[in-house]
């Protein structure tokens, strides 16, 4: 589990969902007891808990029926990049079923000026442009013939690089999958893809003390 502190106060906690169980209890013993009310913990001391469902799981009245559809397997599809790196993949609970993860270079900004600058900013802009063709052919190659299947499509890493990639015109059947989680990952490799599927299916709890 992963806490980081949220905008407004208090923290994001991210639960896998079959550790559901043991934090509601771990949260009831910290602040003496709770009650709920849907998907909102009250402690006995004022903190309190919110639950959100994670990508994939519709809307849910209450916290038992969101652990059953949590833990319940769906297959989701992920899509990573940052710079010129790209993962996608597909998972079916916590399976990683097919993914590919690819490595094209972008060069890093540099301080020069003049038509030495100019030169570098358009060498570095088509290499972010093979990058994006790049990444878009393997989102196709690895995302496409499973779009029937997929109950949503989980992003991360640098959003301009996910948004130009999704912005292809093939990949057109994924945005309506998209969800608006967004992963911080650093740049993709096989274990940052196999690290998101856990956060993917995280359920995000956002606690406020008293």
């Amino acid at each position: 589990m992963s806490a980081r502190p949220a905008a407004g106060g208090g923290r994001w906690v991210d639960v896998p969902p079959e550790r559901l169980d043991r934090w509601l209890a771990n949260f009831a013993t910290r602040h003496g007891g709770h009650t709920a009310h849907g998907l909102i913990l009250t402690g006995t001391d004022g903190a309190t808990a919110e639950l959100f469902p994670p990508p994939g799981v519709p809307a849910v009245p209450d916290v038992a029926t969101l652990q059953s559809r949590a833990t319940a397997p769906r297959r989701i599809g992920l899509l990573l990049a940052r710079k010129g790196a790209v993962a996608a993949g597909v998972a079916d609970g916590v399976e990683l079923l097919t993914s590919k993860v690819d490595t094209h270079y972008v060069q890093g900004r540099t301080a020069a000026g003049g038509w030495s600058q100019q030169r570098f900013a358009r060498r570095r802009d088509n290499q972010a442009k093979a990058a994006a063709a790049d990444g878009a052919a393997i989102a196709a190659r690895i995302l496409l013939p499973a779009v029937g299947t997929l109950t949503t499509l989980v992003t991360g890493g640098d959003r301009t690089a996910v948004d130009t990639i999704l912005a292809a015109a093939p990949l057109a059947a994924l945005l309506p999958l998209r969800h608006d989680r967004f992963l911080d990952v650093p740049e993709p490799r096989r274990t940052v893809l196999e690290e998101a599927v856990a956060a993917a299916r995280a359920i995000r709890i956002l606690v406020r003390d008293p």
